[in-house]
């Protein structure tokens, strides 16, 4: 991964006109189980897959708009929907991972908002990771993210106030990335208020909504990690 390869440019995005829509599924190579919820949350997304990710679009019943990576982990059998789709090539000697290769494509195209979908899991732990690393620097620049397998769900945490709508009884922990500041959880069955986490603790791991689940934040980065079994999230 060290190693510098010369990366190519993205292609000219295709013409959607103005006001379209700017929510891009990233389809990753982790984990999948096809929900009802995930399939409300991708429903008229356009689609970008990185590499072995374009599995999941036949699971799902998309088409992706760009298919990128340097392909050394492409599924044998190319679905048909999917053999026409538009390849961008990388050499395998690069400096950035398939995945955030995709990020940028969306990015590029004019994506505000992203739905990584097989963010967990998977044969590389080391991707995984980078995956909620990149959520939390996204959602540093603005960009509202979900990672996602279906089964579990990952939303950045920025300082301010945060609600969720998840059904009673639904396992969720707050994962860190740094010293935490002014953290508070109530709608849970272990509240927390205004409290400082250090960077590490077990304190915010294993908890259980109970009621309408309102995080806030004054400062760090942490990532709330749920089981849904249904939820919205608003600002």
């Amino acid at each position: 991964m060290a190693a510098h390869g010369r990366l190519l440019p993205f292609p000219p995005a295709p013409c959607y006109g103005a006001g379209a829509m700017t929510t891009f599924t990233i389809l990753l190579g982790g984990e999948l189980e096809p929900t009802p919820r995930l399939a409300g949350q991708i429903a008229g997304s356009r689609v970008v897959a990185a590499d072995s990710g374009v599995a999941h679009a036949a699971t799902l019943g998309l088409v992706p708009e760009l298919w990128l990576g340097d392909f050394d982990s492409m599924p044998e059998i190319v679905p048909e929907p999917v053999r026409d789709v538009p390849r961008l090539v990388f050499p395998t000697d690069k400096d950035k991972t398939d995945g955030e290769l995709a990020v940028e494509a969306a990015l590029h195209r004019g994506a505000s908002s992203l739905i990584m979908v097989g963010a967990f899991g998977g044969p590389r732990a080391d991707h995984a990771f980078l995956h909620l690393a990149l959520a939390l620097r996204l959602a540093g620049n603005g960009i509202d993210i979900v990672l996602t397998s279906g089964r579990q769900e990952g939303v950045p945490l920025r300082p301010g106030r945060t609600r969720f709508d998840y059904g009673d009884g639904t396992p969720f922990s707050i994962l860190t990335f740094s010293d935490l500041a002014g953290l508070g959880i109530t709608g849970a069955k272990w509240p927390l208020h205004d409290v400082a986490v250090p960077f590490g603790s077990s304190l915010t791991l294993s908890n259980e909504v109970s009621g309408e689940l309102e995080i806030t934040l004054n400062s760090g980065r942490a990532l709330l990690l749920a089981r849904p079994q249904s939820c919205n999230q608003t600002g």
